[in-house]
């Protein structure tokens, strides 16, 4: 049997607006393909790496486990002509729009395999994405574990 527990490695909130690792896009040029990167989420990525600082380097081994939980800012169409209370109609927690939130988390795991934050995101092998409204700032907070496999 075994009988996994985790060890936290890091716990922040990263504040920005939260964008989506783009697809990467393909085009023809003199009878060859291309693939390039649209730029789109580079400002995002920017702010992970601005603010996990004190990760860079760090380069984790073994498994571990991400926890993100993004916050999408709030458009002022919510909000009564007050601008404090929200509207009835208006969501109440969950952001069930566009971006997916697997290429929000994508994203971020770029960002920080970029920084050497672990050696690549294939050892990310529990991944918790959740997407709900943010009252004023967007942003995610981020949570990394280690996970310890001791055989009992």
């Amino acid at each position: 049997m075994t009988i996994t527990t985790t060890t936290l490695v890091f716990s922040t909130t990263i504040y920005g607006i939260p964008k989506a690792q783009p697809r990467a896009r393909a085009f023809a040029f003199k009878g060859k393909a291309r693939m390039y990167d649209p730029g789109t989420a580079e400002a995002w990525k920017g702010d992970v790496a601005a603010q996990t600082k004190e990760l860079h380097g760090k380069n984790l081994q073994g498994c571990i486990k991400v926890e993100m939980c993004f916050g999408m800012a709030r458009p002022k169409s919510h909000y009564r002509s007050n601008g404090i209370d929200l509207k009835p109609s208006a969501p109440k927690v969950y952001y069930a729009k566009k971006p997916d939130a697997d290429n929000l988390a994508k994203a971020v795991l770029d960002a920080l395999t970029a920084l050497n934050v672990w050696g690549d995101d294939d050892q990310v092998v529990v991944l918790h994405v959740v997407k709900k409204w943010a009252d004023k700032r967007g942003g995610c907070h981020l949570t990394i574990y280690t996970i310890n496999e001791n055989d009992s």
